[in-house]
């Protein structure tokens, strides 16, 4: 299935007073178009458009950029703002303005636009906006990321199937492993800490899918990999090339993936027995890694958290062990952003990026996440369908109902749509008719009316159907053949003449 997409991005440049370049090629207001390709595979052509405007600043936006700092400047315009998803505002601000720290002369806030310094020409402009959008909207390797299933093996980076594929939810599991009770009684407040540091994400994550989350203990669950005591620092160590093997023994605990329709997402933290403390994991140099955590693409996360040793040795076991839900929900959303591929790609050091606070990603992330995932439920759609309709090729009588049809022509219409969408640069409802067009493709595809005739091919019909036949097909056959004899001898014996 040949895919000509065409992503459109909406960017308004807005020049404050004092920081028109004197080489605008008309006078403001006025607008240009950029489009570049991204290179995906023979059969997959995908472009980049972005529809700039220029105009001046308006009396509000002008008395916005009058602001003490850069985050209360980001504030006010953010009210200012037609901040539809996936288009970008970016102020251009004069180069002696106070707003920007020293160093810095490009500063992404958590909403949707950007200031920038005027610097020299409108080359020299152009060029600072094409990094900015590459930040805020999508590059080359995220679109390529999300077709990874349709480009060859070798033009991907290592990271490109780190992430989670686009489903229309995820399930979220906190387990608190705890191999010793015996000698640690672990008391967690999880409802505590999903309530104030992972809602908010997922909140704001609610528009790309849905969330359930749930949580649970585990008692005597041990890591697969036995800890290397290491003499000098008198504590046990995790290699990093024995970490793929610590998952599996402890996944065959958790059993949620089996019952569940979708990705499921585990978070794991491990309070180690009392005979293999204090553990920590070292990375492929052999450093203790900070966070005493590691993470398996598409599976989720591990942290090790190390209970202190009592002073006195006659402490009475178990110890009561109160975990820092902060320093632990850090690290999982830390880890819930490299799963979802929200991670910072290298910046150039003028950039300075506003912390996203207590919401876990700006609104900019989550139009990346958008574009990305749009683009790849157009490809399952448009591969689902492919698979669908040579498997009903291969099948000669297999019968197609109404409704898997209009499953069909549904998921069709939808995915055009989506692309129209995105070509027009109205990424919401680009991505919410992506997903509709998934959601039909798949209803069409795993149709119990079409799967039960693809289990049914003709040698298992004649497997069924002799049994039957056979013994009534004899008697019948011989009659026949009885007949047969007796019109032959008719034939040959001579009529008698009077």
């Amino acid at each position: 299935a040949c895919a000509q997409l065409q992503l459109a991005v909406p960017v308004a440049v807005v020049f404050a007073p004092g920081s028109v370049s004197g080489d605008l090629p008309r006078p403001l207001p006025f607008g240009d178009v950029q489009e570049t390709e991204i290179a995906v595979n023979q059969r997959t052509s995908v472009t980049s458009r972005y529809e700039t405007v220029y105009r001046s600043t308006t009396a509000r936006e002008e008395a916005a950029l009058d602001a003490a700092t850069a985050r209360e400047a980001d504030a006010a315009l953010h009210l200012l703002q037609d901040a539809s998803v996936g288009s970008l505002t970016v102020y251009v601000v004069p180069e002696t303005s106070p707003l920007l720290p020293q160093g810095v002369s490009v500063y992404v806030g958590k909403h949707r636009s950007a200031l920038v310094r005027a610097g020299g020409d409108l080359a020299a402009l152009r060029t600072r906006l094409q990094q900015l959008t590459q930040v805020m909207s999508f590059t080359a390797t995220s679109i390529a990321a999300a077709l990874s299933d349709r480009v060859p093996d070798g033009q991907l980076g290592p990271d490109a199937r780190r992430h989670l594929k686009s489903s229309l939810g995820y399930e979220i599991t906190f387990s608190l492993l705890n191999p010793d009770p015996k000698s640690h009684d672990v008391d967690w407040d999880i409802e505590d800490a999903v309530n104030r540091y992972v809602q908010p994400v997922l909140d704001k994550l609610s528009l790309v899918a849905n969330f359930s989350v749930d949580s649970q203990i585990l008692y005597y669950a041990v890591l697969g990999v036995t800890p290397r005591f290491d003499k000098e620092s008198s504590s046990f160590l995790l290699s990093a090339h024995s970490l793929p093997h610590v998952i599996n023994p402890v996944e065959a605990r958790l059993g949620s993936s089996a019952a569940s329709l979708y990705p499921v997402l585990n978070f794991l933290l491990y309070v180690p027995e009392r005979s293999h403390s204090p553990l920590y994991i070292q990375d492929k140099d052999g450093a203790p890694v900070p966070t005493n955590a590691f993470h398996s693409p598409r599976w989720g996360g591990i942290m090790v958290y190390n209970v202190e040793a009592p002073a006195s040795p006659q402490a009475s076991l178990p110890l009561h062990v109160d975990v820092d839900m902060v320093r632990v929900m850090e690290v999982f959303l830390a880890q819930l952003r490299l799963l979802f591929g929200l991670s910072w790609e290298e910046l150039p050091p003028e950039f300075l990026l506003e912390s996203p606070g207590n919401e876990g990603l700006a609104d900019w992330e989550l139009d990346r996440l958008l574009w990305a995932h749009t683009v790849e439920n157009i490809a399952t759609v448009s591969t689902t369908l492919t698979s669908l309709a040579q498997l009903l090729d291969k099948i000669g009588n297999i019968v197609i109902k109404d409704d898997v049809a209009s499953e069909v022509y549904q998921a069709v219409a939808s995915a055009q749509r989506a692309m129209a969408e995105l070509a027009a640069g109205h990424l919401h409802s680009a991505f919410q008719a992506s997903r509709e067009a998934v959601t039909s493709s798949e209803r069409a595809f795993f149709d119990p009316s079409l799967l039960h005739l693809l289990y049914f091919p003709d040698d298992q019909k004649f497997a069924i159907y002799i049994p039957l036949f056979l013994p009534m097909a004899v008697p019948i056959l011989l009659s026949l053949a009885k007949i047969i004899r007796e019109t032959r001898q008719r034939k040959k014996e001579p009529t008698k003449m009077d």
